[in-house]
């Protein structure tokens, strides 16, 4: 499949995107590079390989999840610029 140049115009009229003659030249050209570097992956016997998320094999290293005793509220709250009913008060960043 060749993606033309009406196809990359039509795809940045969707997105509300405008691009240059010479751009619109650049970009069909690069996709059309794209797709062909697929068809070769295409072609490729990859029968006995392994399907895989990861190049290489990743385990987690979480820990058990244990509850244990949190901070005291006055303790968490002792260098905070400033707090209110136990809780840290910070500036409002909605303007409304």
């Amino acid at each position: 499949m060749k993606i033309t140049r009406n196809d990359v115009e039509h795809v940045a009229r969707l997105a509300r995107l405008r691009f240059s003659e010479d751009q619109l030249e650049v970009f069909t050209s690069q996709l059309n590079d794209i797709l062909a570097y697929f068809d070769k992956l295409q072609k490729l016997d990859t029968t006995s390989v392994e399907p895989s998320s990861h190049a290489v094999n990743l385990t987690n290293v979480f820990r058990e999840d244990v509850v244990t005793a949190s901070i005291p509220e006055e303790e968490s709250l002792k260098n905070a610029p400033a707090s209110e009913r136990g809780c840290f008060r910070v500036p409002k960043v909605i303007e409304g």
